[in-house]
């Protein structure tokens, strides 16, 4: 996401920005709501056309409009946008935006403190390369970062052969995620032939549990350059932002429903949720992005998610467009995972 603007009294305001990916397309469904103004290019059908045409001239247009109805199109790459037209070369009538990524808009609004964190962690990673390939065989990996007009390599890492050889997999396993350490990224897709790269995601899930949490692996038939190559051939890519999302969920999920079976250390439903709360017992709040927009109507939910986070709690706002995110929202739309039983 970049952000090319902010006129912003308190949290009341403008803002201009581009979103960059799908994804910022997706926080925009949840941080537009009814009633907000949203500016955009458009197209419209002259008014100097003659009406009785049917190749009736259409003008690129900067118009606004009070929001009624956003709906995300995740198989068009879009964001549509309804609402009844406030300015622009007409004052009246109805109109759909449709923002797909690189068009700019402008969002005028009463914004949530978490719409906000959104914006700005969005437009964070925007400054950060997405992802990073790790290409490895036995004794040596090549790491590329992925740019706009291609992959840079990063750096070359091989394993040395001293007189320990039982210990040199782990020593050179352990070089190459120092090197990873060194890059601030989102994903990681980590390629090769053979099974070096199953080991080596073994050995990180052990060791630097983190950085696992971001990998995904890939089969290719050599390192390098043309490992880089073949990645981006097949079109991993653009899989992996939507993959790894649905790992970190599952694993919620899996984690979620484990407690409920032990009965331990797990609150789900706003009751069992606002309680753990109290106690100050919640480590991990879990809300789905439907059950979000329909209790904003009822409560400050916001204000409780904020909360959570300032005792030092991870709040994870999980799609009903997956399975992990409807799963939860059939046991309420809202769970947490807890640091300790409340009774």
């Amino acid at each position: 996401m970049i952000i090319l603007e902010e006129k912003l009294k308190g949290n009341k305001g403008e803002i201009k920005l581009i979103p960059e990916t799908l994804d910022d397309l997706w926080h925009l469904k949840y941080i537009i709501e009814p009633n907000d103004i949203v500016f955009s290019l458009t197209k419209r059908i002259s008014e100097s056309s003659d009406k009785l045409r049917s190749d009736k001239e259409k003008i690129t247009v900067r118009l606004g409009i009070q929001v009624e109805k956003v709906e995300f199109h995740k198989f068009a790459n879009r964001l549509r946008i309804t609402g009844r037209i406030v300015a622009g070369i007409e004052d009246s009538g109805y109109h759909t935006l449709n923002i797909s990524t690189g068009k700019e808009l402008s969002i005028i609004k009463e914004w949530k403190d978490e719409q906000l964190k959104r914006i700005r962690e969005a437009e964070e990673a925007s400054k950060r390369p997405e992802v990073v390939i790790l290409t490895i065989e036995e004794g040596e990996a090549i790491i590329g970062v992925v740019r706009h007009w291609g992959v840079e390599e990063f750096s070359n890492v091989k394993a040395s052969y001293g007189k320990d050889l039982a210990n040199y997999r782990n020593e050179f396993f352990n070089d190459v995620a120092k090197q990873l350490e060194n890059i601030n990224f989102k994903y990681l897709v980590v390629a090769g032939p053979g099974f070096v790269k199953e080991d080596f995601m073994n050995f990180l899930k052990e060791k630097y549990p983190e950085l696992a949490k971001k990998a995904l692996i890939t089969d290719t038939s050599s390192i390098g350059i043309r490992g880089f190559i073949e990645v981006l051939k097949r079109g991993i890519l653009k899989r992996i932002v939507g993959e790894v999302r649905l790992i970190e969920e599952a694993n919620y999920m899996d984690l979620l429903l484990e407690r409920i079976a032990k009965g331990k250390m797990v609150a789900y439903g706003i009751d069992e949720v606002k309680k753990a709360y109290e106690y100050g017992a919640i480590e991990v709040l879990l809300i789905t992005d439907e059950f979000l927009r329909e209790q904003r109507e009822k409560w400050d939910i916001d204000e409780f998610m904020r909360n959570v986070e300032l005792a030092k709690g991870k709040v994870v706002i999980m799609s009903t467009e997956f399975e992990p995110g409807k799963r939860l929202h059939a046991l309420g739309g809202i769970a947490a995972l807890l640091r300790f039983d409340i009774g």
